[in-house]
């Protein structure tokens, strides 16, 4: 008798035990969950902090009117496993400076004369013959001239900016005896529907052919160098310009633990002339993403004036 009712009291305490466990953990589960309130509280004022950081370093880049740049974030591709991955969530850290000033866009114009070419195709008007793709590649690794030009003359430029206009683009990109010219803002959209494989770029072959030419072009002092310094292991799909004193480079970013951005810098003055500007895009590149991705980043308001 004593000792069914000894058994019983042991079944019931170890019951209690295991309900407070339980609810202990959940309890504290739902404390530390993504929805809860506190987190969501956490992930707000760190990326309000990363957006101003960015938004006041960015407006001491570009206040002299020769700069003009343009930051996106995509989110992660899967494979970071932060905590605090909300807080790069796709679009939430956009930010922008002197992004719609119009500038002189050097060799950044085959990009859009690649999403053109990509146009034609889904019309069956251009193919990948041998000549083509050798021509192309030499168009986005080495940024030669003979093949984009070529293309111009051979498509007219008002009907390549016909379609640039369509797509929502800067519309006014080839100007008779003129630099081709756009603005940081309309690279970045092209490089987000290039990155989506979305419009013209939903070709999945056409799009990890272009990727992977961008990740192998050869000037990659800029964005390829300031991202690099900033983490290594960082990678790089990029499109430069350079003429005169322009230096331009738009590329897209991912970071070892998955993250990745979009970034558009085009640079001018500042008395440089060839490939010195590019150095000016690698240290402002450094800096994006040590804002944004950096260790601390999130942590304290920073004046950078």
């Amino acid at each position: 008798m004593y000792k069914k009712i000894l058994i019983n009291i042991l079944v019931i305490s170890a019951l209690v035990v295991g309900l407070s466990y339980y609810f202990h953990n959940n309890s504290q589960a739902s404390a530390d969950s993504e929805d809860s309130p506190k987190k969501v509280l956490t992930i707000k004022k760190k990326q309000s902090i990363i957006k101003t950081n960015l938004t006041n370093y960015l407006k001491t880049v570009t206040k002299d009117s020769t700069a003009s740049v343009s930051f996106y974030n995509l989110g992660n591709d899967g494979s970071s496993n932060n905590q605090y991955a909300k807080i790069h969530q796709k679009g939430a850290l956009e930010v922008e400076s002197n992004a719609t000033a119009v500038m002189t866009a050097a060799s950044t114009y085959k990009l859009y004369l690649t999403a053109f070419l990509m146009h034609q195709k889904q019309n069956g008007d251009f193919s990948w013959t041998s000549e083509n793709e050798t021509g192309f590649t030499k168009m986005i690794v080495n940024s030669e001239n003979d093949f984009a030009e070529e293309q111009i003359l051979n498509n007219g430029a008002d009907t390549i900016s016909s379609f640039i206009a369509s797509q929502g683009w800067y519309p006014k990109v080839f100007q008779t005896d003129e630099a081709a010219q756009t603005t940081s803002y309309s690279l970045q959209l092209l490089l987000e529907s290039l990155e989506a494989g979305t419009g013209v770029f939903q070709d999945p072959f056409d799009q990890s052919m272009i990727l992977n030419l961008m990740g192998k072009q050869i000037y990659r002092s800029g964005i390829p160098a300031g991202a690099a310094a900033a983490e290594t292991g960082t990678t790089v799909q990029d499109k430069v310009g350079f003429l005169e004193d322009t230096n331009n480079d738009a590329g897209i970013v991912t970071l070892p633990n998955g993250q990745k951005y979009i970034l558009v810098i085009m640079t001018n003055g500042h008395n440089q002339s060839g490939l010195s500007g590019f150095s000016r895009i690698a240290k402002i590149t450094k800096n994006v993403q040590k804002i944004v991705y950096g260790a601390h980043a999130g942590e304290k308001l920073v004046n950078y004036s």
